[in-house]
């Protein structure tokens, strides 16, 4: 999934906090920023100490007419009135990603396999959660149904990302631009929503050739209690393994059914991670002067050069976001949520096939190789936000579930779920022991959860409400799952 959305491009190093390249200005305009300003050419150069896109009349024509150009290339009505995707555009595109490498239907009997695995699964999860059945609906997907099923979803994930880049280009226009706003961010909107459009379609297209069911990605996508596995990728999955089909089929559903066990019973976790990349879209910055600079090269009467600049096709978008401290702090908790679950998940599945499942530890191994590679999980956050799933966060957030479990019992360890003022911290994944033993058992003498019902006693205090791990938008989560 080489191509990022919103023509961003990916940071440095993951663990570089100094985040993505800037678009810092260069060297110059480079070969392209001359031109003769006729017919055809490009525009023209900056002139010193003037208006930073030249002649502003020729600019505001030229707007114009790329903007008539657009008008008469876009279907109306396709694109989301919020964020000016095309998600028709999309949806199409991942349909046809799939389809060309080949996408059979499921056959009865492989859809019977699948129910029988997600059923089985989730009874042996009785014994290793105290959360109970999350499950609804068994079902067995082509990857095709995959990208019908799951694309509100991926509207929802994406949409306030795309709708930051027209509201953030707005708030930072040079001030001699002001008057040209209105056919500059109209020109914005009509071209990123197809490009996203097509961009977001091809990655998906490329997830549905990789996941094995409605979670892989670390939520369900077709909602809550919809569990299903993926026929083909199943079977793929199990290639080279030398393990029986029906053992990784059951290892699967037994993951499946415990995201969704912990999904249906834990209210503010979807919300949290959807607040969390609105958070991370509300924190976008553009560096304006680099921007000026890139459209100084461009040929604005050739729609396939601004797609090129605004796709990043050299390594660098057109609207490079800049990292500010809201956004890191974002994907900080968004990475610390992610490893959270996964561990969980991990510590659970482990716990239910053990006894069950020959080959359980080397199906275990070949989950943590994958993700160790760039899973789906992996894939689709640094698609989205440029987050990197560090595999260290994932074992850490294991041994601290592992060590919650030995020190309070299956109950005590789901009990932490409640409310997200009780999830540990990044801070806690540095020393589970320390969360266990120490800071965790002080804020749970403390933190009073009738506050957080409807059933709240009366007379009882605020004191000690805060609780908390020290992530700001936990009580955020916890009122909107209520």
């Amino acid at each position: 999934m080489s191509d990022l959305p919103f023509g961003f491009s990916m940071p440095n190093d993951p663990d570089d906090e100094s985040g993505r390249r800037s678009g810092d200005s260069g060297s110059g305009a480079g070969s392209g920023g001359s031109g003769s300003g006729g017919p055809g050419g490009g525009m023209p150069n900056m002139p010193p100490g003037g208006f930073p896109f030249g002649d502003p009349q020729q600019m505001a024509q030229m707007l114009r007419q790329f903007a008539d150009m657009m008008s008469a290339q876009t279907p109306s009505g396709q694109g989301d009135q919020s964020s000016g995707i095309n998600w028709d555009m999309a949806k199409n595109v991942a349909r046809h990603s799939v389809s060309e490498h080949g996408d059979p239907s499921v056959g009865v009997t492989e859809y019977a396999h699948v129910q029988e695995a997600l059923r089985l699964a989730d009874l042996w999860l009785n014994e290793a959660t105290s959360l109970p059945s999350g499950v609804h609906t068994m079902e067995a997907w082509s990857r095709s149904e995959w990208v019908e099923k799951t694309m509100p979803t991926w509207s929802k994930l994406c949409d306030p990302l795309t709708a930051r880049i027209v509201e953030s280009m707005g708030q930072n226009l040079p001030g001699e631009m002001q008057s040209m706003a209105g056919p500059l961010l109209g020109m914005v909107r009509q071209m990123g929503g197809m490009l996203v459009g097509q961009q977001a379609g091809q990655a998906i297209g490329e997830l549905a050739r990789e996941v094995l069911g409605s979670t892989d990605v670390g939520l369900p996508l077709a909602g809550e209690g919809r569990a299903a596995l993926l026929a083909p990728g199943v079977a793929k999955f199990g290639e080279g393994l030398g393990v029986p089909l029906d053992e990784v089929r059951l290892y699967l559903a037994a993951r499946e059914t415990a995201h969704h066990r912990l999904f249906g019973h834990v209210p503010w976790l979807r919300s949290h991670l959807f607040s969390l990349v609105e958070e991370y879209a509300r924190g976008m910055s553009f560096d304006m002067s680099g921007l000026e600079e890139k459209l100084g090269q461009i040929d604005i009467a050739n729609p396939e050069a601004l797609q090129e600049a605004l796709s990043g096709s050299e390594g660098e978008g057109l609207f490079q976001p800049q990292d500010t401290p809201q956004q890191k702090a974002s994907l900080a908790r968004l990475e610390t949520t992610l490893a959270l679950i996964e561990g969980w998940v991990s510590v659970v599945v482990d716990a239910a096939v053990a006894e069950r499942l020959p080959q359980a530890a080397s199906l275990a191994e070949a989950i943590r190789r994958r993700r160790a590679s760039g899973g789906p999980a992996e894939h689709t956050f640094a698609t989205l936000v440029g987050l990197e799933l560090r595999p260290r966060r994932l074992r850490e957030a294991a041994t601290l579930w592992k060590a919650l479990e030995e020190a309070r019992g299956v109950d005590g360890r789901d009990a932490v779920w409640e409310h997200p003022d009780l999830m540990p911290s990044s801070d806690d994944l540095d020393d589970p022991e320390g969360f266990v033993s120490g800071r965790a058992d002080a804020e749970a003498a403390q933190l009073d959860i009738s506050q957080f019902t409807a059933e709240r006693p009366e007379g009882d205090s605020e004191e000690g409400g805060s609780g908390g791990s020290g992530e700001e938008d936990g009580g955020r989560g916890g009122e909107d799952g209520r």
